[in-house]
């Protein structure tokens, strides 16, 4: 980052977007994102990018409730993964980047794609990677300040732990980043891994992982046992080589449950998540309740 930082227009720009109703807002520089693979790095979409906006909503805790009880999955899956991102949070993302435009700097808007969808096209310049360039989220939310990558390997918040969506936002105007997020949320319970009635994620094989001198450590998961999760996870919208969604899965369920009543989080409840035993459906389809968990 040069000495050209606007840091006038960065506040105003944070106001801005928590008028347009963003809960979070973290930003980061480009030469944070050092190291990163062209087929993943920000500037391969946008070569002038100077910065990397994050914008989150949170995921109102209710949405989750008919989960946690087995009785409402509709509701989950209409607003916290598909009204929120779509609707809610892509109109901040898209008055962000009209604030932008109106100071003269372009923005470049993005959703969340899964970095994990593979390339779908011809490179159109020798320098140049196929398309579609995917950037990793979850990563460049922790170089934007935001959070962390917790033992579950899901991004977590000091405001919400996971319950949140983000978008991101590239912009050439070269702006005041975040500090990197120093305090934990994740404590390493291991109660996600516990939860899992398949098996399918493991401590004894955690990796140590490191974002901008940022270090947390992930548990080892086995994705296509995590994909025949009958425990409240929706495949990825999006693509089928896309991560599944975990927040209302039984392993997301009780992280946002500890996280509550252990005062790991900002946005806390007077009543836990948990408050009867959590049903759970093992690998043959049997149903139980596990009290405790």
């Amino acid at each position: 980052m040069s000495g050209n930082v606007n840091g006038n227009l960065t506040q105003t720009l944070k106001s801005a977007a928590k008028e347009a109703g963003a809960d979070l807002v973290g930003i980061a520089s480009i030469e944070r994102f050092d190291g990163i693979a062209r087929e993943h790095h920000p500037s391969s979409i946008f070569p002038e990018t100077r910065s990397v906006i994050v914008i989150g909503k949170r995921i109102v805790r209710g949405c989750m409730r008919g989960v946690e009880e087995g009785t409402q999955f509709t509701l989950f899956d209409q607003y916290a993964r598909n009204w929120v991102p779509d609707r809610f949070l892509a109109l901040t993302t898209v008055t962000v980047a009209t604030f932008l435009e109106d100071h003269r700097y372009e923005a470049v808007p993005m959703t969340n794609l899964p970095s994990q969808v593979p390339a779908m096209g011809v490179a159109v310049r020798p320098d140049a990677p196929p398309p579609n360039v995917m950037v990793d989220f979850y990563d460049a939310a922790v170089r934007a300040g935001l959070g962390e990558i917790g033992l579950s390997g899901e991004f977590l918040t000091p405001e919400f732990g996971p319950r949140q969506q983000i978008q991101m936002i590239l912009t050439d105007a070269e702006l005041a980043a975040d500090p990197i997020r120093e305090t934990a949320v994740c404590d390493r319970c291991g109660e996600c891994v516990k939860a899992c009635p398949l098996g399918a994620m493991s401590i004894e094989n955690a990796k140590e992982i490191a974002i901008c001198g940022k270090k947390m450590l992930v548990a080892e998961t086995n994705w296509d046992l995590c994909r025949n999760c009958r425990n409240g996870m929706w495949p990825n919208r999006y693509h089928t080589a896309g991560l599944p969604d975990r927040l209302a899965a039984i392993c997301g369920r009780t992280c946002v449950h500890h996280l509550n009543e252990t005062g790991r989080v900002r946005n806390r409840f007077t009543n836990p998540l948990r408050q009867r035993p959590a049903w759970q459906v093992d690998a043959g389809g049997r149903t139980s309740l596990v009290e405790g968990r």
